[in-house]
């Protein structure tokens, strides 16, 4: 039991590392606030969100997603498109594209820094416990979004790999529906 109490003390410890030196290598790369980097990340793969979407999203209210992204529109990085009604539409500018490249490209750097003591064997080992420990992270729909809100998406699906957070949303939205079929 003590080894379980040890093994849980060090991955709180090197996630906590590891998310702070993500976090300001990346927010330094975009030059914004956190949520900034993230909202950049997630306009990248999903652009055309609502401001309040986006928030969701980036785990921000209404009102503070209002406000980051006039920030990142006033440094030139988000542009909002008419939509329907007083809806609008949030897309990233090419500045905000190239900031999304350059901020996914210092995470990735971080991150492959941090598995350079780890052999073939051992980083192949935890990236089949990591997607365990994500998959059981997981708990409703929208965790995926702010799961995944600094993720390289691609880097999960290259080879035909599958993103395991992505899975156990899909694998959520099938039992819901299943139990809906049968209720």
């Amino acid at each position: 039991m003590h080894d379980d109490f040890r093994t849980a003390n060090l991955l709180g410890a090197a996630t906590l590392a590891l998310s702070d030196v993500v976090v300001a290598k990346a927010t330094r790369a975009a030059d914004t606030s956190s949520s900034g980097t993230a909202a950049l990340v997630v306009l990248s793969t999903d652009p055309g969100l609502s401001v309040t979407e986006l928030g969701r999203r980036v785990g921000l209210s209404q009102s503070a997603a209002a406000r980051m992204v006039s920030g990142l529109e006033s440094q030139g990085l988000v542009h909002k498109e008419a939509s329907w009604g007083a809806w609008v539409r949030l897309r990233l500018s090419d500045l905000g594209e190239q900031a999304a490249h350059t901020l996914l490209a210092c995470r990735g750097e971080v991150l492959r820094q941090a598995l350079g003591n780890l052999d073939d064997g051992e980083r192949e080992q935890l990236g089949e416990l990591l997607s365990k420990l994500l998959t059981g992270l997981y708990r409703q729909p929208g965790d995926a979004e702010k799961m995944c809100r600094l993720c390289d998406r691609s880097a999960c699906v290259e080879g035909g790999k599958t993103c395991p957070v992505g899975q156990a949303d899909r694998d959520h939205r099938v039992t819901v529906s299943r139990d809906r079929a049968h209720g």
